[in-house]
This record gives C-alpha cells, sequence and structure tokens, in this order.
C-alpha cells in the first residue's frame, strides 16, 4: 500500500514551469548582480556611513563626484565580473534557466494559455482599472537525469492537447537536443531528450560486441538478435567505410563467421590477408556467397530443429551457434553491374536472408552510398531494423533510409557524425566510435581472429563447448 501511495502520490515528475520563467536569465542576473552591487557600494561609502551626521549633512552637503563615479563603475564592474563567474561556475544551472525560460516562452508565443481581463483596484486610490489574468498555464515539467531531459505535459482534455502531441520537432530543435523516446504516462505525454550527443562518442576500443548486443555510442547498441541487419549509407568521406570497419572488428573479436563482400575492390577488400578465404570482390564469387550463404541458412535452421535442447521461438544464441555476418559495400554500385536476370537472383537472396536470417543468426550489414527503393524492393529495405545514415546528405537520401518522418536534419562538419534509426522510432543524431589517425585495421582484425581461434581450441580442448560448435560446422563450409 506503500509503494503504491509513493507511485501515485509523490512521484517527482520535475520543475513546473510557471509564467515568470519566460525572463529566467535576467531574472537570474538580477538576483546575483543586485546583492554584489549593494555590497561593493558599502565598501567605498562604509567611513561616510559610520560617521553619517544627518544634520551636518544636510546643512553642508556636498557632491563628492570622484569618489560617487569610481564606487558606480567598481560596482557595476564587480556585480558584471560575479555574473560572469557565474555563468561559468554554474554553467549546468544556468542551461536549465535557459531551457525553462525557452519552453515558458513556447507557451505564450503558441499561446497555450487562457486569460480573462480582471478589475483590480489601483494603489493608493478607489478607482479600478483593467488587467488580465492568467486562468490556464498548462502542467508542463522539466528534469535532467543521467544526462537526459524529460519534458512531461499534462494530458488535462484542454483544447491544447493534441498540440501538445506534437511538440517533440519543436522542443528538439529549440533545446538543440536530440529527441530520444516520447512515451505516454498516466495523464502525461514524456518527451525524453538528451542534450550535447557528442559527448556520447566512444572510441573503437570500447566497441565490443557480447551477448547479441554492440554498443556503438554510450547511449546506442545494435542489439542484432532483436534488430536483425544494418543499412549503412553515407556520403563520400562521411566515415561509412570505418564505420563498416569498426563493425566487422567487432564482429571478428565476437567469434562470429563473418563473409565480406566489396564489388569495387576497394577498403574492405584489403581485408583479405587478415580473414583469408572469407573476402569476394568478383561478381560470381558475390553471388556464390550469397547463394551459399541461403543454402547454410536454411540447413541450420532444419539443424536447430534436430537439436535436443530446441525450444519454439528461440534463436541460434540460445543453441549455442555462432552468428554469422555478411558485409555487402557498395550494394547498389554491385547491382548496376548485373543483368537481369542475375539481379533478380540476388534480390532473391537477399530477401531470404533478411527476412529469415534473424532466428538462424544470420545478419546481413549493407552499405550503400544511397539505399535506392530499386534495388530494395519487395519491402527487403524495411527489415533493416538498424539504419546509420553518416555525413550530409540530401533530403532525397534520408528520406530513402528513414522515410517519410518529422525530423530536421541538420548538417555539421564533422566525420562519422550522421543520424540513426535504432528501433524506438525515433531518428536519433549518431557518431560512430572514433578511429584513431593511422589505425590499422588489417592488423587488429587479425589479432581479434588469433585471439578467438584461440579460445575456441582452449574450449574444446577443455570439452566446454562442442567441436561442432566451434568449427561452424554446418555453416563454415555452407559460406564458402
Amino acid at each position: 500500500m506503500k509503494n503504491f501511495l509513493e507511485k501515485r502520490l509523490w512521484k517527482y515528475r520535475g520543475k513546473r514551469i510557471r509564467p515568470f520563467m519566460r525572463n529566467n536569465i535576467k531574472l537570474a542576473g538580477a538576483i546575483i548582480f543586485a546583492p554584489v552591487f549593494f555590497i561593493s557600494m558599502f565598501f567605498f561609502w562604509k567611513d561616510h556611513l559610520i560617521h553619517l551626521d544627518i544634520v551636518e549633512t544636510v546643512k553642508h552637503f556636498e557632491w563628492n563626484v570622484p569618489l560617487i563615479v569610481k564606487s558606480l563603475l567598481c560596482s557595476v564592474l564587480i556585480a558584471s565580473a560575479s555574473i560572469a563567474l557565474a555563468y561559468f561556475l554554474l554553467f549546468n544551472f544556468y542551461r536549465k534557466l535557459l531551457h525553462r525560460q525557452k519552453i515558458a516562452r513556447m507557451i505564450f508565443s503558441n499561446k497555450f494559455y487562457e486569460k480573462e481581463n480582471v478589475q483590480v483596484k489601483k494603489p493608493f486610490s478607489n478607482e479600478t482599472t483593467t488587467k488580465e489574468k492568467i486562468t490556464y498555464f498548462p502542467k508542463i515539467y522539466y528534469r535532467v537525469k543521467d544526462n537526459y531531459i524529460y519534458i512531461r505535459i499534462a494530458m488535462d482534455m484542454s483544447r491544447f492537447q493534441n498540440r501538445f502531441l506534437d511538440l517533440g520537432k519543436d522542443l528538439e530543435n529549440g533545446l538543440f537536443c536530440d529527441l530520444v523516446d516520447k512515451q505516454m504516462e498516466e495523464g502525461f505525454v514524456c518527451f525524453k531528450l538528451l542534450y550535447d550527443v557528442s559527448k556520447n562518442r566512444i572510441s573503437i576500443d570500447e566497441a565490443v560486441a557480447k551477448d547479441g548486443v554492440l554498443p556503438l555510442m554510450k547511449h546506442v547498441s545494435w542489439k542484432f538478435d532483436k534488430l536483425p541487419h544494418m543499412l549503412i549509407s553515407g556520403s563520400t568521406g562521411g566515415g561509412k567505410t570505418y564505420f563498416m570497419l569498426t563493425v566487422i572488428k567487432a564482429c571478428v573479436g565476437l567469434g562470429a563467421d563473418v563473409k565480406i563482400l566489396d564489388p569495387k575492390n576497394a577498403d574492405l577488400a584489403d581485408l583479405e590477408e587478415a580473414l583469408p578465404k572469407r573476402v569476394y570482390s568478383q561478381k560470381n564469387g558475390i553471388l556464390m556467397c550469397l547463394r551459399k550463404s541461403v543454402d547454410g541458412m536454411m540447413e541450420r535452421m532444419d539443424e536447430m530443429k534436430k537439436m535436443p535442447n530446441y525450444k519454439t521461438g528461440e534463436n541460434y544464441a540460445y543453441l549455442g551457434l555462432k552468428p554469422v555476418f555478411i558485409f555487402f559495400d557498395e550494394y547498389v554500385a554491385f547491382m548496376d553491374l548485373l543483368d537481369m536476370k542475375e539481379r533478380n537472383e540476388a534480390l532473391s537472396y537477399m530477401k531470404q536472408l533478411v527476412l529469415l536470417g534473424r532466428q538462424a543468426g544470420y545478419f546481413l550489414v549493407l552499405g550503400a552510398q544511397r539505399p535506392d527503393a530499386k534495388y530494395l524492393a519487395d519491402g527487403i529495405r524495411d527489415q533493416f531494423s538498424f539504419r546509420v545514415a553518416l555525413g550530409n546528405m540530401s533530403d532525397t537520401g534520408y528520406g530513402m533510409m528513414f522515410g517519410d518522418v518529422d525530423k530536421t536534419f541538420m548538417e555539421k562538419d564533422v566525420k562519422g557524425r550522421g543520424y540513426a534509426y535504432v528501433g524506438t522510432g525515433s531518428i536519433l543524431e549518431f557518431y560512430s566510435p572514433i578511429v584513431p589517425k593511422g589505425y590499422d585495421f588489417k592488423s587488429s582484425i587479425k589479432k581479434s581472429l588469433v585471439g578467438v581461434e584461440g579460445a575456441q581450441a582452449t574450449a574444446v580442448a577443455s570439452g566446454s563447448v562442442s567441436d561442432r560448435t566451434a568449427s561452424g560446422e554446418g555453416v563454415s563450409e555452407a559460406n564458402g
């Protein structure tokens, strides 16, 4: 009963936005300026005040102009410096004040309130005058917790209610935040925003896959067991290749079976030395890899059902099988090389992989400068549950990636920066893991592979895993 009352009656929603908050910064400045100014003035005039004789002062009054000018200038400078110092020392507090001021001004500028004229008495007089009084002001709460900003707006059946539900974009742009989530709570709509997203960027060494999850930022992870298949697009120089190499390194470190398809025989094809017999750059080899991947996926699905610990609804990981990742760069360029028959064949393989791969543990990571719907037809593009667009793209390019969404895409000249859909329903600002200058992907991936193979050999020798699981029998063979 106590927990119920605490949950219902004492839930802290944040600081409520009040009408006076539209002048938050001015009020805060005045609160700092005034006392510092008067204290400073007191120190300049304290000797005169201590020996002050009112009668003598009135009889022999003289203006001490130098002291007046000196005290005023110095007091103003000291008080102004106090405001500047408070800004730097209490910047987070200032930012919260600014956010609440913006929200309050948004309410007034959009007229999300009701008012009426009332008669009030004039001070020191029996006459009356008309004054506006706010009769309705929405219940909006602002709270910062764990680097997230929560803005809760009461669903109070007012005439503004439907407009409140659509404030996500305004809050995102006005507060210069990233809208992470929007949820309905009891009597409230809650907007969850993240401020200064770039601070959540991680290094490539922190991008380590484990238990079906690959962290890509502090608040963003690719949960490939739940959100299978990744679609990556990006303009030239946007960081698409480095990001794909980062994901490849993480998947190799996981012990996954990795296949790389690079029809342009470019950066990803250079990994042939680190991943022998797993890199394909010729048209026939790529088609063969896709075909054998589909065959291997089908065989694995049949084998899974024959395993003694098989359960309906459980996936490959539950049965102790390792995932298979197929990295396909410059997919659109490859499709342009094919004739109609070959194109239909490739599309058929792609469709089977994205529709059936999740449970069997077959995941497709597709890279393209522009994910043209022409080559991702029949709902294939919709099956990519995790999408990343890096670099500065056109509105058409963002539309191809994310569809028709209510999002303002801003350009920033930061390599590895873009936007991502991570399965939450919102498009998030995204920064790929930081890759140090001169980083050697080839050596790093080779080292990860050696480490994984050594660990698997030790596990087999100790009998902790079966030879079949460790060697990927029935999977590696099918993938050539």
